[in-house]
């Protein structure tokens, strides 16, 4: 029943994506209000991510978190370049782990410990969980946006998520001895993306490092 209520604090955080923030500034008008808003919105969910990993590996001690974790700041300070480049204000800046400027994302980070913390198995579906969620976000933002540099990094972004989201089900079914079971994207979906081999994701060349390190991560 608790998977079942994050899987839909997760739909219902995807329909908020387009939310703008307070934040943006007069100085962006290169780019379109939805683009803004897009990257204010991923800086922060990014940082669910990493927040809900590092919080979870103090709990369980499992390595694939503090991997992954390290990959989210990652993603988080390549979001955070564009946002200097198109003179946005930092929704992050200055908040500490669990803190959040979005009040959606506020309470999905809480409803996401909240099944992290019953069990090892429970904090790696919410792994998988996380994952699923910024493929779907991502993928989105990817069309809407209308600048190269912008794609770009998301598109980056999508591989490391890929990359992570195999991590988990790799450490959920040797756990486990079953196949992982999709959260929120098809399962076609992330049958196709479990299948696949492990992927160099752009620039980050440690991301495809990192990936390496989740295989029996424990």
């Amino acid at each position: 029943m608790l998977t079942r209520i994050v899987a839909v604090a997760l739909a219902m955080v995807l329909c908020t994506f387009t939310t703008p923030y307070a934040s943006v500034t007069h100085a962006a008008l290169a780019l379109t209000s939805q683009e803004q808003a897009d990257l204010l919105y991923t800086r922060e969910e990014e940082k669910v991510a990493r927040d809900s990993y590092l919080t979870l590996y103090g709990l369980w001690n499992l390595q694939i978190f503090s991997n992954i974790a390290e990959a989210e700041q990652s993603h988080m300070d390549a979001i955070l370049k564009l946002l200097d480049k198109y003179n946005l204000s930092d929704p992050a800046a200055g908040n500490a782990v669990g803190v959040f400027t979005n009040p959606k994302l506020q309470t999905l980070y809480y409803t996401l410990l909240a099944k992290g913390e019953l069990s090892s198995l429970d904090a790696l579906e919410v792994g998988g969980l996380i994952e699923e969620t910024d493929i779907i976000d991502i993928t989105a933002a990817v069309g809407r946006s209308q600048h190269e540099d912008i794609t770009k990094t998301y598109e980056t972004l999508m591989c490391g998520s890929r990359n992570h989201l195999r991590g988990f089900a790799q450490v959920i079914t040797a756990d486990t001895g079953l196949p992982y079971q999709a959260q929120v994207l098809p399962q076609d979906v992330v049958d196709q993306i479990l299948t696949s081999p492990m992927e160099k994701c752009g620039s980050h060349a440690r991301e495809s490092a990192t990936a390496d390190q989740h295989r029996g991560a424990h």
